[in-house]
This record gives C-alpha cells, sequence and structure tokens, in this order.
C-alpha cells in the first residue's frame, strides 16, 4: 500500500481543522490520496460536528492509515487540552499544535508517512510554550537537522508555472540590506535549482533573480546592494552552470509575461516575492519548504479565525498543498 501524508492540525481556533476535515469529507469526489490528521482526537470530532460534517474519526499509527481512510479519517493523536473555540485563541492548546508539528515532521522523516502538508499555526500563540521561531518554515528545518545543523530552509511560493522565492524571510525590512550577503543569494539559489530538478522534474532551471533597489539599482545610483551583492552572487550561480539572470528590476520581473519566462523567480525579501503571488493566485498558491530531507506543503493563507467553525473557508490552497504533496512525492 502507498504510505500517507501527513498533516498537521495547525491552530484549533483558525480554519486549518476545518479544511482538512472538509477536504477528508469530499475525498471520493475529488480523488484525495491518503493522509492521516496529526491532531487531538476530541477536539476533531467536536469540530467536524460544528462544522454539520458527518464523518467518522479513528485514531490509528501512520502504519494503519491508508487502510482506515476509505472508511474514516485516520487521527494520529496528540495529547493535550483543546477547546473547541473557533476564532478565540487559547494558550492551553499551545503545546498540542507543537506536538501536532513535531510529530508530523518524525513521521515523514521515518518514512511512516511520504511528504508533510501543515496547516497554518498562529505563531503569538505559541511563544509562551517555547516556540522560538519566527515562522514554520525555519522551526522545520530545526526539526530536520542533522548533527545539530538545520539545514537552510528556502520558502517557495507556486502557482502552476508560477514560483516565487525570498531570500530574506520573516525578518523586519529595515534589516533586509545587512543581513542580505552574496552568500545567502549563492546558497538560496543553489537549494532552489537543486529542488526545482529533484522534486519538480526541471531539467535546466531558469532562475530569474530580481535586485533590491528600484531598477535593480541602476548601476549604484539607487543603492550599491545590487552592484555589490547581488550581482557577483549571479555571477557566481552563472560561473557553477546554474541558470539564473540579474539582477533584474522587481517592478517588470513579476509581470506574469516576463515570469512565465523562468522556472522559478528569486527577490530578496518577503514581500517582494509574497505580494505577487498572491496577487495572482491568493486562494490557489502553495507554500513549499526546499531544502529539507522531506516534503513539505502548505496552504499560502492564513488562520482566517472570523471564518473559522462556519464551513465558508474556502479549501482551495488547501485542496492545491495536499495534490502538490502528492505529486512531488509519487515516485517515492
Amino acid at each position: 500500500m502507498d504510505r500517507p501524508l501527513a498533516i498537521s492540525m495547525g491552530e484549533p481556533a483558525g480554519v486549518g481543522p476545518d479544511l482538512a476535515l472538509a477536504l477528508y469529507a469530499r475525498r471520493d469526489e475529488l480523488g484525495l490520496p491518503s493522509f492521516c490528521l496529526f491532531g487531538q482526537v476530541d477536539f476533531l470530532r467536536q469540530r467536524a460536528e460544528r462544522l454539520g460534517l458527518d464523518l467518522a474519526i479513528e485514531a490509528v499509527l501512520p502504519a494503519d492509515a491508508e487502510g482506515c481512510f476509505p472508511r474514516a479519517l485516520p487521527v494520529v493523536h496528540v495529547d493535550g487540552l483543546v477547546p473547541d473555540k473557533p476564532g478565540e485563541v487559547s494558550p492551553v492548546s499551545a503545546g498540542a499544535v507543537i506536538r501536532s508539528i513535531e510529530d508530523a515532521v518524525a513521521a515523514t522523516l521515518t518514512g511512516e508517512c511520504r511528504g508533510l502538508v501543515t496547516a497554518p499555526i498562529h505563531k503569538a500563540a505559541l511563544y509562551n510554550a517555547g516556540f522560538k521561531h519566527p515562522g514554520h518554515t525555519e522551526f522545520l528545518a530545526e526539526l530536520c537537522a542533522t548533527g545539530g545543523t538545520p539545514r537552510l530552509p528556502v520558502m517557495m511560493l507556486a502557482h502552476g508555472a508560477l514560483r516565487a522565492v525570498p531570500v530574506t524571510i520573516h525578518v523586519p525590512i529595515r534589516d533586509v540590506p545587512e543581513l542580505l550577503t552574496k552568500q545567502l543569494i549563492v546558497d538560496t539559489v543553489r537549494v532552489l535549482a537543486q529542488d526545482l530538478k529533484r522534486r519538480f522534474g526541471v531539467e535546466h532551471p531558469r532562475i530569474g533573480v530580481a535586485g533590491l533597489n528600484p531598477h535593480a539599482g541602476e548601476g549604484g545610483a539607487i543603492g550599491r546592494e545590487d552592484l555589490e551583492i547581488v550581482g557577483p552572487a549571479v555571477a557566481q550561480l552563472q560561473f557553477e552552470k546554474i541558470g539564473a539572470e540579474g539582477p533584474l528590476p522587481a517592478d517588470t520581473l513579476f509581470y506574469p509575461l516576463h515570469w512565465s519566462r523562468y522556472d522559478a523567480v528569486v527577490a530578496m525579501y518577503h514581500d517582494q516575492a509574497l505580494i505577487p503571488i498572491k496577487t495572482v493566485a491568493f486562494e490557489d498558491a502553495v507554500n513549499v519548504t526546499l531544502g529539507l530531507p522531506i516534503v513539505r506543503t502548505s496552504p499560502d493563507h492564513g488562520t482566517a479565525f472570523d471564518l473559522a467553525g462556519t464551513g465558508r473557508a474556502s479549501p482551495a490552497s488547501f485542496l492545491a498543498a495536499i495534490r502538490m504533496a502528492d505529486e512531488m512525492t509519487a515516485s517515492q
């Protein structure tokens, strides 16, 4: 039998559990691959009832999920108190949220599950429970670390053939110029090129690299970072036979006609990459973490507290994340 995908529960007060439950209820209609949800069983049963979903839920081990999937939602139980209060963040559930991620990653690393889909979390609710990371991406890198050294996590937002990668991720905009180095750009693009080949079957990746400053700095007239950092990084990548071009002005690079010329575009900071992809595919884009020993995808939206428990949240991005994880692990 095929191994299941792992899905972490996410923030209980948000829409993540709702969408996982709703998609399972439509599994036959949508032709979904088997998955197991890592979460608190009683909470998930309560949320399903709140949503009016008539479905069976069984606590299982990952090895039993495939056989269980046709008749009941397989849940790998996570201990903890998780109140069913949509839109109301509770500190008591933070430990279960963190353990859900940890257990799902562990099962994927051991091969019990073939890929990981993470539901959105609310980081502020997790900090008092020991969460020390600026985001999901960095936490996953630590969990997948070997020899005590975290891998370089590379965030990619994807919608079909449109892919965007930020070099710096969850950092204040004022810190970006100081954090941006030639080595960081080179390392990021190396990971991207490797995973475009390994995970997406792109034999010779074409990668557009955006400049940091307006007009890519205009030869140093509008900031020197593109001349002294981004340009040399691209030159190094080209020397390594990686198909990178840049620095390119970001205001024209993300025009869809130009964007589509590349297998991926690399931007220098979070919003420079994410605003374009969310503009063209707000409900359908998928967050992918590259550079890990496991496949990880996630819906490209947050917890949407105002929609939690209502059944009105769109499942499009979550569905796309499941399908992409399935495609990326089909040959495993």
